[in-house]
C-alpha cells in the first residue's frame, strides 16, 4: 500500500528541529542565522529522504562536523523521513544578510558582533 505524505507538514516538523540547532559561539539557531539553503524530499518505495543543503558562517567552522550531525539527527527525528543527508555547500557564501529579521534582533541584543 502506497504511503501519502504531506511534505509541507513535515517540513514544518523539521524547521521546528533544525530551530533546536545553534551554533556555540553564536547566540541564534542555524535556521534564523539563514544557513540552511534548502530543504528536499524524495519519495522511493514507501521511503522518505530527506537532504538538507546547508552552509557555516565560516568554512573554518571548528563545530562544523557537530552541527552537520545535530541538522542530520533532528531530521531523522521527524517521524516520517527514513533517511537524512546534509549537503554542506559554500557557493552561495553565507554573510549576515541572510539572517532572519529574528536573528539580527538576537545578535544586536546580545551584543555579538560578526565582522565579515
Amino acid at each position: 500500500m502506497e504511503t501519502t505524505f504531506d511534505l509541507k507538514d513535515i517540513e514544518e516538523k523539521v524547521i521546528v528541529n533544525l530551530k533546536n540547532v545553534f551554533d556555540p559561539e553564536i547566540p541564534t539557531n542555524i535556521y534564523d542565522l539563514g544557513l540552511i539553503y534548502n530543504i528536499e524530499f524524495d519519495i522511493n518505495s514507501n521511503y522518505l529522504y530527506c537532504t538538507i543543503t546547508m552552509t557555516l558562517t565560516s568554512p573554518t567552522c571548528p563545530v562544523a562536523e557537530s552541527l552537520l550531525e545535530q541538522v542530520k539527527y533532528v531530521a531523522l527525528a521527524v517521524d516520517e523521513i527514513d533517511e537524512a543527508f546534509v549537503k554542506l555547500v559554500f557557493n552561495p557564501p553565507w554573510d549576515p544578510s541572510m539572517m532572519s529579521e529574528d536573528a539580527r534582533e538576537v545578535m544586536g541584543a546580545s551584543g555579538a558582533a560578526m565582522a565579515f
